[in-house]
């Protein structure tokens, strides 16, 4: 690889902050090891943002570079993504996608851009944001950008599946139909895929309808459960995998367990029933958020097949969207308060952890005086649990506006969760629906 002889460049040598890097660390604490973790993904965000605004400024160069040799218009800024690949090392598909973000991101994500560039979020949760406002006018774009990232401290607090869910329950109250038209073009795309994986796997990936897919997964899951209760050895997610190649490959001979499935959908009566003007969104459970109007067209369809629908309340705190809590003094958490829990904590409590949640966990633990309540209580996902135990973590309750976590690792530093907030009103008003609705959608056996 051929390398540009070093000029005298003005300001700071980018090769010497990197060779300077090396040196550190030596005699740190553990507690300023961990902030000088968070000091280097701050410098490497920053760093990111500095790729891409180089990026854009060589676009720009060569462009204007190519129309003073009398390039013609449709020929401008072809190889710049392939130089930009080789420079990070990367493909020029990558690249390409990378400055086509950076060409974007100041004119229509400012806000996100500021907290880019200042390292207080990473390049992918840009394209995130980037990415679930794309079907939206550039107006509604920039409202959406000033409401999650005006504050760096709102967006860079989120998951990246908290952000995703809450800039699509945003974009789908600014332009509903925007929206809907770009779901319905998606469903068009449903598609299967293989691809090679290591050690002579494969990873088989369908892309379908939030309905079916949903479904499909509740089948798989309800399998799981059923095995295991039954006592088989394997790991739930090799039943889950094991029962799909048996369902697809052989069907004739598959077990095939009886009984309905059940999918949990958190929704407003408002929206249930929909209002005019009350628009919004509904949570399903292990999926996230999905149009008020996709949910009710799942309900028609679903009546005019025979297909079971009922509903359960569930009460929520008035202008917090928090759900109210059921005391239990159980050691173990109960059937309804367990599932109670999952449905105000679809992902794992874990600050930006964002997998699904698995255990239903006392926050301060049981043998601490910790109660079985959903005061107490969080959903973790398994490998968070674990952690969890170690020597020096802690977790107890927090007053908050919804469900507060404060959790508290060896090192002493705090991070703290908070329950999601479940379909927020409409943006522009200031109703907010005092009860929830737990619709549960029983699919027929597979």
């Amino acid at each position: 690889m051929s390398t540009p002889t070093d000029s005298a460049r003005p300001g700071l040598d980018l090769r010497e902050i990197t060779m300077a890097l090396a040196e550190l660390g030596e005699g740190m604490t553990d507690a300023e090891r961990i902030d000088a973790i968070r000091e280097a993904e701050e410098l490497i965000c920053a760093a990111q943002a500095l790729q891409a605004r180089l990026s854009v400024d060589l676009d720009s160069s060569v462009q204007s570079a190519a129309t003073a040799r009398g390039v013609p218009a449709a020929r401008l800024g072809r190889g710049v993504a392939h130089q930009v690949a080789l420079a990070r090392r990367e493909s020029p598909h990558r690249a390409e996608r990378r400055l086509q973000l950076a060409k974007i991101a100041p004119a229509e994500l400012p806000c996100a851009t500021t907290a880019w560039t200042a390292g207080r979020i990473n390049e992918w949760r840009v394209t995130l944001l980037a990415r679930e406002t794309a079907c939206l006018s550039v107006e509604d774009r920039l409202t959406i950008d000033a409401e999650l990232a005006a504050d760096p401290t709102v967006i860079e607090a989120m998951g990246d599946s908290e952000l995703v869910a809450e800039v699509r329950r945003r974009a789908y109250a600014l332009d509903p139909e925007a929206f809907v038209e770009r779901r319905r073009r998606a469903e068009a795309d449903r598609h299967t895929s293989l691809r090679p994986a290591p050690d002579t796997m494969a990873m088989l990936s369908a892309l379908l309808s939030v309905k079916n897919g949903v479904a499909v997964h509740a089948a798989l899951s309800a399998e799981a459960d059923r095995a295991k209760a039954a006592g088989d050895p394997r790991s739930r997610g090799q039943i889950m995998a094991d029962t799909l190649t048996s369902r697809v490959v052989s069907p004739s001979v598959a077990e095939v367990a009886t009984g309905p499935l059940m999918v949990n959908v958190i929704v407003s009566e408002q929206v249930l029933l929909g209002d005019p003007g009350t628009d919004g969104a509904a949570e399903v459970e292990g999926y996230g958020p999905v149009p008020g109007e996709l949910l009710r067209s799942w309900i028609a369809d679903h009546l005019e097949a025979g297909v079971d629908v009922f509903v359960r309340r569930i009460y929520e705190t008035p202008a917090t969207g928090a759900l109210v809590a059921m005391d239990s003094k159980a050691r173990l958490f109960p059937a309804r308060l367990a599932e109670f829990l999952r449905l105000r904590d679809p992902r794992c409590r874990t600050r930006y952890c964002d997998a699904p949640a698995r255990d239903a966990d006392h926050a301060t633990a049981h043998v601490e005086g910790g109660a079985t309540s959903a005061a107490n209580g969080q959903c973790l996902c398994e490998g968070c649990n674990i952690a969890k135990e170690a020597y020096g973590w802690s977790a107890r309750p927090r007053p908050g506006p919804r469900h507060t976590v404060e959790t508290t690792t060896p090192t002493g530093h705090t991070y703290t969760s908070v329950a999601p907030r479940f379909t927020p009103p409409p943006l522009g008003t200031v109703a907010v629906p005092k009860v929830e609705l737990a619709a549960d959608f029983l699919w027929p056996a597979a």
